[in-house]
């Protein structure tokens, strides 16, 4: 016997949303009056899906629920054009809204479903289908009547209420609700809307069968098939000739609305689980839309806690100090079978451990504190300080045997960095690891504040202590390891505990917006690579740089004398000010762009009043250019070089780039110059170790092969396929000549297009960078456009898919949004444009090198080399490998990174080898 929510037996249930449906209809039930915020926004059906939303699992509190959205050209489309040709266009006010409602499914902890080339209808099948044989029932929630075709035991429907938006229906339509609306079983409900049709649809049916017809004709015949084998018998006459002459659009028309239920999508309980709702996100949500009410009831919960509740009790962290104490601390994490875990070190040596699992914990293990611990703990006596041996030695065998063993996994924030700090002392963190900062960064790849303390608030509104606030400023400015063993105790077990409750939310969030795979099976194999890449560093050529300092020192002195020459005096080179007054003032060259203090004398002015003949801004260029090389890169490097290693260690940095490129830092290693020989030359200084050489692999033009795969344009692909120069291939689009016909100034000017087309730029920016007007630049983008028509469509797609979804996605599924696009300011929405097409290919580039590292480092290690992967550098690969092995080493790399996607055109990798990075590009 079912309850009015549709619960029987106990079975746990999947509700199944028709997201459209709904939004269509929440939209459209503010017709008279619509809801906008002071943006200008139409608001309508963002709340009134929420309220359905609210309502629905208010009210039948479900355990699984998928909204599901249509997702590109339906096969529908292509065997019958003019399906939904009827159907007026989505309202602009109401698409541009659709990101707002995915925001809302998410922020709501619910699962977004959805499969390229097929509807709702079909996806939402499958599922129930699924569902049904997993012992699961389903509730189709949604007002199409084509759904009753689903109903059978184990799948019911939800027909949303009309009494207005928020409104659901307590009753479920079974089976026999199914027949008394159609006069058919649910098992005919496909043949009788076959012939009947369906006009909003534009599904043609049988012209002059009617509803009560179809009934009859069904009741006294097993289905369609036998209808149109046994149509002579059928009386009236005029009906069997109706089913004669129109036997074939009555087939195509039961193929239109037939719901499939055999689609490629996979029945993902865990991520249809429903969650707490994330109140932070909500709350800056409807503070934004202006949904002042439903603001102010996640605004407690968003401070961390529900509405009404005391917080959460704190449990204080657990100072040990006996070995033999951590026996009793391994069992407890070995049965939770994970832990948290946060180090903080102090001049490269660990100071402090603290760990934490589920229900138990944190506990503080301090190792390299200078202050006794009696004077803050009263724990021992003066006479020295309370740590435990370092965890690589033998009294912590049993701590030791816990990190390195592969039967727990380790959680935390930015886990890199605490698995460098425990090698350093003598341990090799083992088994899986989850970091939450990186977690965080493929949910929201464009935020900033992603340090453990600003999580911490965001999530939970929990206030957190920082290393740097214990520290203190100035003359009083403590190491870490001065602080009092209580004070970092705190600090670190707050930490480990803060890991474990952001790991838990997380999951469920990646999980739920189908990014777990892209979490566990690349961003996280990355870690201990680029771990190992930072801990071997590279080796410099010191007194390389010593001889190209005292170059670069001549030089800038010359450049020196001849700006002062032509200034007509002496200034202050590196004074914005005095700059200013001698450009615009003194020598009266134009204006380009302004600032809050005056005239701009940045690089992009300085370049523009060089092309228009003027030489002191040519000059100072030059100099700009030749001071940051000495002090960045030839004098800087050298003073980082480790003292101990003898090599230059960088950090790579993950959680960085929105697109989902690799940064690296102190130093920074990836903006190394290449654009002049001078900086190019720098590559010189990095050098292989006596007995070995330095192998290049780097992608060819590995962004434009993305979109040529993305976007399926012919003539594009075809160059990539057949080996032809690229740029001179769109040359020859472009100008109409034959590839023997392109001259380099044409091919200069494709590659340009080319490019310009990859990072989104207009007229202005290409014609500046051509040297040529606004309005002739805008002709080659129309040509290149029209000549290469698949590629604009893609573009205008991806834009129109980022207003619809409010986010793009690349090859492998990564992320991000784009609320520019929705901002009132033309500017900031030009910029979401350019982030919306740029993204999806820079995206889908560097997703592709972060698996050609892994599947090089799986590579390599199978082959038992002792070649080493050095660094990554846009889209190049440096590794070092014994000289009598170079051969097979590169061969082994070129193929697999070759290999690594099967794109529509080839990928391609330049290489080479040198005893220098520079002798590489040879």
């Amino acid at each position: 016997m079912a309850d009015a929510g549709g619960r029987s037996g106990g079975r746990p249930r999947l509700f199944l949303v028709d997201a459209y449906a709904l939004v269509y209809r929440s939209y459209f039930a503010f017709a008279r009056r619509p809801l906008t915020n002071s943006a200008g926004e139409n608001t309508s059906a963002p709340f009134g899906f929420t309220g359905f939303l609210r309502d629905l699992l208010r009210d039948h509190d479900p355990e699984y629920v998928a909204v599901v959205f249509d997702a590109g050209v339906s096969f529908r489309d292509e065997i019958y054009p003019e399906y939904k040709a009827t159907r007026d266009r989505m309202p602009d006010d109401l698409r541009a809204s659709l990101g707002h409602v995915r925001a809302i499914v998410r922020g709501l902890s619910l699962a977004v479903v959805e499969l390229e080339g097929y509807e709702a209808d079909d996806v939402i099948g499958t599922l129930a289908r699924k569902a049904v044989e997993a012992g699961i029932d389903s509730v189709i929630v949604s007002s199409d009547k084509d759904f009753l075709q689903l109903v059978a035991p184990g799948v019911k429907i939800m027909n949303p209420g009309r009494g207005g938006p928020g409104a659901v229906a307590a009753g479920l339509l079974d089976e026999e609700a199914a027949e008394r609306k159609f006069g058919v079983a649910p098992a005919k409900i496909v043949d009788y809307l076959a012939l009947v049709g369906d006009p909003s649809d534009n599904v043609p049916g049988a012209p002059g069968i009617g509803p009560k017809t179809a009934a009859k004709l069904l009741a006294s015949y097993s289905g369609l098939d036998e209808i149109v084998a046994r149509s002579e018998e059928i009386r009236p006459v005029r009906f069997a000739r109706i089913v004669r002459e129109h036997r074939e659009q009555i087939r195509l028309s039961k193929e239109l609305v037939t719901i499939k239920r055999d689609l490629d999508v996979e029945l993902d309980l865990e991520r249809l689980e429903v969650g707490e709702p994330d109140a932070a996100a909500l709350y800056e949500l409807f503070s934004r839309l202006e949904f002042l009410q439903l603001r102010d009831e996640f605004a407690e919960q968003a401070r961390g806690g529900k509405k009404g509740s005391a917080a959460e009790p704190v449990a204080p962290t657990e100072i040990v100090t006996d070995p033999a104490e951590f026996q009793r601390i391994a069992v407890a994490v070995a049965e939770a079978g994970m832990v948290a875990i946060h180090t903080e070190s102090a001049d490269g040596r660990l100071v402090g451990l603290a760990l934490a699992v589920e229900g138990a914990g944190p506990w503080y293990l301090p190792f390299g504190h200078l202050r006794p611990l009696a004077l803050d703990a009263g724990l021992m006596d003066e006479e020295g300080p309370a740590n435990l041996p370092q965890p690589g030695r033998e009294p912590m065998a049993a701590l030791r045997e816990l990190l390195e063993g592969d039967g727990t996994e380790k959680v935390a924030h930015d886990i890199k960095r605490h698995a460098l700090a425990l090698d350093r002392a003598g341990v090799r963190l083992g088994g899986d690891w989850f970091d939450v900062s990186i977690a965080s960064y493929l949910l929201e790849p464009g935020r900033r504040d992603r340090e453990a303390h600003q999580l911490a608030h965001a999530e939970f509104g929990e206030k957190h202590a920082t290393a740097d606030g214990l520290r203190g400023r100035g003359k009083s400015r403590r190491s870490l390891a001065e602080l009092a063993v209580s004070e970092l105790a705190e600090l670190c077990g707050g930490y480990a505990r803060i890991s474990l409750r952001l790991a838990t939310r997380y999951r469920r969030r990646l999980a739920r917006e189908g990014l777990t795979r892209l979490m566990t099976d690349l961003e996280m194999p990355l870690v201990p690579i680029l771990m190992r890449m930072e801990k071997i560093g590279i080796g410099l050529d010191l007194d390389f740089f010593g001889e190209m300092r005292r170059r670069i020192v001549l030089d800038l002195e010359k450049l020196r004398n001849q700006v002062h020459l032509l200034a007509g005096g002496p200034f202050n080179m590196n004074s914005t000010p005095q700059l200013r007054r001698i450009l615009f003032g003194e020598q009266g060259l134009p204006v380009l762009k302004k600032t809050k203090t005056g005239p701009s004398t940045d690089a992009s002015v300085l370049e523009e009043l060089a092309a228009l003949g003027h030489e002191l801004p040519q000059r100072m260029m030059e100099y700009r250019e030749l001071e940051k090389l000495r002090s960045t890169y030839v004098e800087a490097l050298p003073a980082l070089v480790d003292s101990e290693t003898g090599r230059l260690h960088t950090s790579f940095n993950q959680t960085v780039a929105a697109t989902g490129r690799l940064s690296s830092s102190n130093p920074n290693l990836q903006n190394i110059p290449i654009r002049t020989e001078v900086g190019r030359e720098i590559r010189h200084g990095f050098v292989a170790d006596p007995g070995h050489v330095f192998l290049s692999a780097d992608y060819s033009q590995i962004e434009l092969r993305v979109l040529a795969h993305l976007s399926g344009d012919e003539a594009f692909s075809a160059a990539f396929r057949e080996g032809i120069d690229i740029h001179r291939q769109t040359a020859s689009v472009l100008f109409g000549v034959g590839l023997d016909g392109v001259t380099p100034a044409m091919r200069d000017r494709a590659k340009s297009v080319n490019f310009a087309t990859l990072y989104g730029q207009g007229a202005f920016s290409l014609g500046r960078q051509l040297g040529i007007p606004r309005n002739e630049a805008q002709a080659f983008i129309t040509a290149y456009f029209e000549k290469l028509s698949g590629i604009r469509e893609y573009l205008d797609e991806q834009v129109e898919r980022a207003m619809r979804d409010g986010c793009v996605e690349t090859l492998m599924g990564r992320r991000r949004t784009v609320p520019e696009l929705r901002s009132p300011n033309w500017h900031v929405r030009e910029g979401g444009k350019r982030i919306a097409l740029n993204t999806p290919i820079q995206g889908s580039a560097a997703d592709l090198m972060k698996k050609a590292m892994i599947d090089v480092r799986r590579a390599l290690d199978a082959a038992g080399t002792e070649a080493k992967i050095l660094l990554q550098v846009h889209d190049e690969l440096l590794l070092e490998a014994p000289e009598d092995a170079q051969d097979d080493v590169l061969a082994l790399v070129v193929d697999t990174m070759e290999n690594v996607a099967e794109l529509r055109v080839p990928l391609v990798v330049d290489s080479g080898t040198g005893r220098d990075w520079y002798g590489c590009k040879g």
